[in-house]
């Protein structure tokens, strides 16, 4: 196993770092990847040490990882290990209520994020920063390394009119940001007067793969299985906008993908050998056990990334969708809403943070023509959080 070279501000809060926390009321919000270096759970570390922990906070998929599949709820419950009261933020609330907060001298976030802006616990964390805000509680970041780096960024910059809980501000899809540098940008761009403290990581540089971290992997949710499925997810995520199977179901989510009405040949003849730099497609069949086309063999294709420094998840995503479409032009479909509380909007709008991609598709345009403009949105969207940035 690699030495540990980094520590994340979980431990470094726990090595004495911001003591002052020490003897205050404090909530948390956690999942499973919220562990110590040596895998122990956070709460648990944190109550160790003799932090007065009074309330959990749950995002997507529970406290503790308790929903398996995407999009299902979780409800308030108590903790069966600490006796804590559990409260959900992805359920009949997203954002804390002054009740849920009421005692709290500090709200702690400890999420392990992934780099991508549809990934919903940064906009669990921004709503947690405007409830801290106007219930005078502190919100206190521990920040965790971008296990996709923080040197690229790709995909487009959300648009007006397409705001939702996978996007609620103007953020590319892969925004190569941790959590801590951007609960400072949004303080600053959506005006939240919240009182914020970001505990940085030690020893992250924006370089770094998740291997040179020297930190164990926990699945942040349960189809981030492996590092890997980090690498594509950027990209690979858009197939939640449509009748394609994202591999949910399957031992590779997001890196397997395919639907009952595809030649895998026939897709790895379309797509090429030069589509996407750094990664290549093998061809094949799998059969999900839930989700779309459970219990059905869909062929398809595996990712398997051999360069993450040249591979981009999102363009090569793009030329997956554009192959399937006309390789299936009466099959390939668009899902419609619901999707992440939107109601109106179609999913793969709200994924790609406009309209420009299903437009694009359907009209038959090159991946470059989809691509126009993005340059420069990510020229822009990089000037505005330097001032943020913690890291080298």
């Amino acid at each position: 196993m690699t030495a540990v070279r980094v520590r994340h501000g979980l431990e470094r809060l726990l090595a004495g770092h911001a003591d002052h926390l020490r003897d205050q009321s404090l909530g948390v919000i956690v999942h499973p990847a919220s562990v110590t270096s040596d895998l122990t759970f956070s709460v648990d570390a944190l109550i160790g040490a003799g932090f007065r922990i009074e309330t959990l906070f749950g995002p997507q998929h529970g406290a503790r990882g308790e929903k398996q599949d995407n999009m299902i709820e979780s409800a308030h419950y108590v903790d069966p290990v600490t006796g804590l009261h559990v409260h959900s933020l992805y359920g009949e609330v997203r954002k804390p209520t002054p009740e849920m907060l009421h005692g709290l001298d500090a709200l702690l976030y400890d999420l392990q994020d992934v780099g991508v802006r549809v990934y919903t616990f940064m906009w669990t964390m921004a709503l947690a920063m405007e409830a801290c805000a106007e219930a005078g509680v502190r919100f206190v970041v521990l920040d965790r390394p971008n296990p996709i780096g923080g040197l690229r960024r790709e995909g487009p910059v959300l648009r007006s009119g397409f705001e939702s809980f996978v996007g609620l501000h103007p953020i590319p899809l892969r925004h190569g940001l941790t959590c801590g540098e951007l609960a400072r940008w949004l303080k600053e761009e959506r005006e939240i007067a919240c009182d914020l403290e970001v505990i940085p990581c030690h020893g992250w540089h924006r370089w770094m793969s998740w291997r040179e971290t020297g930190l164990p992997w926990v699945m942040p949710s349960p189809n981030l299985p492996t590092p890997h499925s980090c690498d594509v997810y950027p990209g690979m995520v858009l197939l939640e906008g449509t009748n394609l199977s994202e591999g949910r179901g399957t031992t590779r989510p997001f890196e397997l993908f395919g639907a009952p009405y595809l030649c895998p040949e026939d897709l790895s003849e379309r797509l090429g050998s030069d589509w996407a730099p750094g990664a290549f497609l093998r061809p094949c069949h799998f059969e999900p056990t839930f989700q779309k086309h459970a219990g059905l063999v869909c062929g398809g294709g595996q990712l398997h990334v051999s360069n993450r420094d040249t591979f981009e998840s999102v363009r090569a995503a793009v030329a997956i969708l554009k192959a399937c479409r006309d390789l299936a032009p009466d099959d390939f479909a668009w899902t419609s809403p619901p999707y992440e509380y939107e109601e109106v909007l179609d999913p793969i709008d709200i994924l790609w943070g406009h309209d420009g991609l299903r437009k694009g598709i359907d009209a038959s345009a090159t991946v470059d023509e989809i691509f126009e403009g993005v340059d420069s949105e990510l020229a822009r969207f990089t000037e505005s959080v330097k001032p943020f940035l913690l890291y080298e």
